[in-house]
């Protein structure tokens, strides 16, 4: 949620506890330890934010309207939900070529942890979370770049 910009409708508690009542209703899940818990727990707030996004993009015209100056109005734009969409599309795409790569992009942008976290999360060391963090950002650089162009 730091990344969000000021005034986004979906407050960080809010986030918190959305993720909270959808991962006290898994049912049949064996946490494994606590890093199982995070990864979890980062796919979770990725996909609340997701369908958050979605609903804001897919929202009728004026269907949240709200009154704000003209300073404001350069700071509110609806295309901040749509590259999130664009973003979650990528990030499936890179998890079918590469899902590890993926897992280090959700835990570490939607999640929150740093590259230690991470390799604790992953069972693997640091540098290569960070060669893998390198790569599946640029890649989803290009990616991006490409949807946008077109």
């Amino acid at each position: 949620m730091s990344r969000e910009r000021k005034g986004h409708t979906l407050q960080t508690t809010a986030l918190i506890n959305e993720a909270y009542v959808r991962l006290v209703d898994q049912r049949n899940v064996h946490w494994a330890n606590r890093s199982h818990f995070f990864a979890i727990s980062a796919q979770i707030m990725r996909r609340i934010l997701i369908d958050h996004a979605r609903r804001n993009a897919y929202a009728k015209r004026g269907g949240g309207a709200q009154q704000v100056s003209l300073e404001e109005v350069a700071a509110i734009t609806p295309a901040l939900g749509r590259e999130l969409v664009r973003l979650d599309e990528a990030l499936k795409s890179l998890a079918e070529m590469d899902p590890r790569r993926s897992q280090v992009v959700e835990l570490r942008y939607f999640g929150g942890l740093n590259n230690e976290e991470i390799a604790g999360v992953l069972k693997i060391s640091a540098n290569t979370v960070t060669r893998d963090w390198n790569m599946a950002r640029a890649w989803l650089y290009q990616q991006l770049s490409e949807t946008a162009a077109n």
